[in-house]
């Protein structure tokens, strides 16, 4: 394994054990937990086999004492994130999950989603992400995020102030509507990107078609990008 990812899944397992800014570290672990449970829920079984998934009823099989508005973000995000809607999301807010809050923990199941597929891949056991701080969530919001280009607030690199985080300075992370996704919780956002543009490219390598970053070529790579974009149903 390349030097840069092994640091890069390192730095994601150490993340997801310490406090975020909406979620302290157990929570952040027992969404890790939780991420894991729904491959095995009969109810997302049901509701992913369904026309309609929201006219399935009945009662997630959680790992966790997690928040029920929680608890059925995590399964919907991580087994049929596909068939997400406004009116879903809408619905899971005005249930109790403050904006911030899922923001956090779409970030989180993505890098927990990510470390398990990896570690399934190469046949590696996956280590538990246990709790490592006692820290207090800040629960900090941007005062420039601003509602209107998607469901959730986001944060303009043109509303960034100086007591934000450098969201968009490591990079080339120029503040397209894919990096403004998670910008509410600027962390949260930052620690996403870390992970992904290792395992994937950085924004910079991905129009450089005169240079190789990987052991496979640009062409293949986007191959295998479109192909598990289809699996998953991504609308991006």
């Amino acid at each position: 394994m390349r030097s840069g990812l092994a640091e890069a899944l390192a730095r994601a397992d150490l993340a997801l054990a310490r406090s975020g800014v909406w979620w302290n570290a157990a929570e952040r672990a027992a969404i890790v937990r939780e991420t894991a449970a729904a491959a095995h829920c009969p109810l997302c079984a049901r509701r992913r086999a369904a026309p309609i998934p929201q006219a399935v009823e009945g009662e997630h099989l959680s790992a966790t004492d997690l928040p029920t508005a929680a608890i059925e973000a995590i399964h919907r995000i991580a087994t049929d994130s596909g068939r997400l809607s406004r009116a879903w999301y809408r619905r899971t807010i005005e249930s109790g999950l403050a904006e911030e809050a899922y923001v956090e923990l779409v970030s989180v199941v993505a890098l927990a989603t990510a470390r398990a597929t990896f570690a399934r891949a190469l046949d590696r056991p996956l280590a538990e992400i246990r709790p490592a701080d006692s820290r207090e969530p800040s629960r900090r919001r941007p005062a420039g995020a601003k509602s209107g280009l998607g469901w959730m607030p986001m944060l303009a690199p043109e509303d960034v102030a100086p007591e934000d985080p450098p969201l968009y300075m490591t990079g080339n992370r120029i503040g397209g509507n894919v990096h403004r996704a998670l910008s509410l919780v600027p962390e949260a956002m930052m620690q996403f990107w870390d992970v992904f543009e290792e395992l994937y490219l950085p924004q910079a390598a991905m129009r450089d078609f005169g240079r190789e970053y990987r052991a496979i070529d640009h062409a293949q790579i986007e191959m295998l990008a479109a192909r598990v974009a289809v699996l998953n149903a991504c609308e991006y």
